[in-house]
């Protein structure tokens, strides 16, 4: 079979599976299995490459999972974040491509510091977050939280992958930074924040995101509430917090987080205009 045509038959049944981007996840599972990039497969494509026998079945097998809709990333075994290549799978929360324009907000903070700076990543997941600070702001001394163990070793392995300078620590945040009280001068989280009873209708989230990750309590906000008090312990006066969020939440939690004695707390937007991003000063 020639890489067009399985590139199209691809596309086609990923399309009838109710995948949102059926043409793109086609191509990224095919490089995939060529072990190759964008770039490469269209030359292959124009110069009529076949697929080998092993490398058909291969990409059939891979090809079901996803109509099964499992995450793209768990088939890759990778996420990219940012200039970053993160090691995914079973057990943690897949990076999105919205986070990386809130981590931009601790980036630009530590990186107009007069001296060096301290941030803190909490609930890690993959460690994207923190490994972004680390690797864009070299400077930094960079702390990471991680209450899974399953999502703790990803992130450890996600850490040494990428060359970075992260303390790594697995437990409850409330009960592992003890030591950091009001030395960080950048607090940043992408929390657990749907509401229990709002079960998410994407297969990829809903069946294969861990709920430990996805689920703040009754409206959302029970790990952001902790993160309030935790967060203005840790911080030094003039410290930031960073908090991403759901749509519709930023009213919410600017007013628990004023109600808490933050200062100058902003919502801001993402690339399609939504609200989900809180900074807030200590």
């Amino acid at each position: 079979m020639k890489l067009s045509e399985a590139l199209a038959l691809a596309s086609q049944k990923l399309s009838q599976a109710g995948v949102p981007s059926p043409q793109a996840d086609a191509t990224w599972l095919l490089c995939h299995i060529l072990e190759t990039d964008r770039s490469d497969l269209l030359t292959r494509i124009t110069f009529d490459q076949e697929l080998t026998i092993e490398q058909k079945l291969a990409f059939g097998d891979a090809l079901a999972r996803r109509e099964k809709r499992e995450p793209l990333q768990h088939i890759t075994g990778t996420a990219a974040f940012r200039s970053l290549e993160l090691k995914v799978g079973p057990g943690v929360f897949v990076p999105r491509p919205e986070t990386e324009q809130v981590v931009q907000y601790a980036i630009d903070y530590l990186r107009q510091l007069p001296v060096p700076g301290k941030a803190i990543d909490l609930g890690t997941g993959s460690g994207a977050i923190a490994i972004a600070m680390a690797f864009e702001v070299p400077q930094t001394k960079v702390y990471a939280v991680e209450l899974s163990e399953d999502a703790h070793k990803y992130a450890a392995s996600n850490i040494a992958k990428n060359n970075v300078s992260v303390e790594l620590r697995l437990g409850a945040m409330q009960e592992v930074v003890g030591d950091l009280i009001g030395q960080l001068d950048v607090v940043i989280s992408n929390p657990p924040y749907i509401p229990d009873s709002a079960i998410p209708i994407d297969p990829e989230v809903r069946d294969y995101d861990p709920d430990l990750a996805l689920y703040g309590g009754e409206d959302g906000l029970d790990v952001i509430r902790d993160i309030s008090g935790i967060g203005a312990a840790l911080l030094r006066p003039g410290g930031l917090l960073v908090l991403e969020h759901a749509d519709g939440q930023s009213d919410a939690i600017r007013e628990l987080l004023l109600n808490d004695g933050w200062f100058s707390v902003s919502a801001f937007q993402d690339a399609t205009l939504r609200y989900r991003t809180i900074t807030a000063i200590r």
